[in-house]
């Protein structure tokens, strides 16, 4: 502890701002076990148990809800996890400086772009009317659908603008573990008379899979955590059966309809089937990798 005292007093400030926004609220979810009343307080509310849990459950918002989230979230997780893999592969096997440098420039800027500015970008560039995807085909006498509109078509928007958005970021560790390989398996590779595919499939693929395994089980952990800015701000009546997950529900329930216990219920809930996931996926990576968070 002496010797560290400086790195200590360096991680003080973050420490307490995660007790004071993140453990410290946690009281508030016995919320989830009360009829919450503003003018009664949080202790003062009366206990009602799992009521607001069987409420949840017995609602039709839980099948869809459930459902449109882990369609979302898996369908999130089937594309994007392996894509900056392999782009993180194909930027690894440029030569040209110049050309990488931009390439990785032009695939990170995307990042940056705030969730509120993208899905006004989505908006604009998917309107049937007025839209540049729209008017471009126009040019070919095409008609251009309203894809927001369709509630089977949302998920589909959903993750691939997500995946253009992040894609470039999300490869940025998997090209520091690329970095990281000692150069002289290649050169055994070449010897071999190794191609540069086989160099991707014996080395590359193996030796960066604990950091992907790594990543894939804090994925797992909020597998039902679908974005919930991006999803609400793309929401409307047309598409909410396709569109109304988890934490838009818990937003309308609790900061619309002002059901404060029936939110924290669902949200609790929610929660709990994430550290399910978080567990179970990283027991299955530790039998069959060998990588583990614990």
């Amino acid at each position: 502890m002496k010797k560290s005292l400086p790195l200590y007093v360096l991680l003080l400030p973050t420490l307490i701002l995660l007790i004071c926004f993140t453990y410290i609220p946690m009281y508030g979810i016995i919320m989830a076990f009360k009829d919450y009343s503003p003018a009664l307080g949080i202790w003062n509310s009366p206990w009602v148990g799992m009521k607001h849990f069987i409420q949840y459950f017995h609602s039709y918002q839980f099948g869809l809800t459930v459902k449109n989230t882990l369609y979302i979230s898996l369908y999130s997780l089937l594309v994007g996890f392996p894509l900056p893999i392999a782009l993180a592969i194909l930027c690894n096997q440029m030569r040209i400086g110049m050309f990488k440098k931009f390439f990785q420039v032009t695939t990170y800027l995307p990042h940056f772009i705030s969730t509120m500015v993208m899905c006004g970008m989505i908006l604009i560039f998917l309107s049937p009317s007025t839209g540049l995807i729209a008017n471009f085909l126009s040019l070919f006498g095409m008609e251009m659908p309203n894809l927001l509109s369709k509630p089977t078509l949302f998920s589909s928007v959903y993750v691939w603008s997500d995946v253009w958005q992040h894609l470039g970021w999300d490869s940025i560790i998997f090209l520091a573990a690329l970095s990281a390989i000692d150069p002289t398996y290649y050169e055994a590779a070449t010897m071999d008379g190794a191609s540069r595919l086989q160099k991707i499939i014996h080395i590359d693929l193996p030796l960066i899979m604990p950091t992907a395994m790594i990543l894939l089980i804090l994925r797992a952990g909020s597998l039902l955590s679908v974005g919930f800015e991006k999803v609400l701000l793309l929401q409307n009546p047309l598409n909410l059966t396709g569109s109304e997950v988890i934490s838009t529900y818990v937003y309308k329930v609790g900061m619309q309809n002002f059901q404060y216990s029936l939110s924290t219920a669902i949200g609790l809930f929610n929660t709990v089937v994430n550290v399910i996931i978080l567990l179970l996926v990283n027991w299955l990576s530790k039998k069959l990798t060998k990588t583990s968070l614990l």
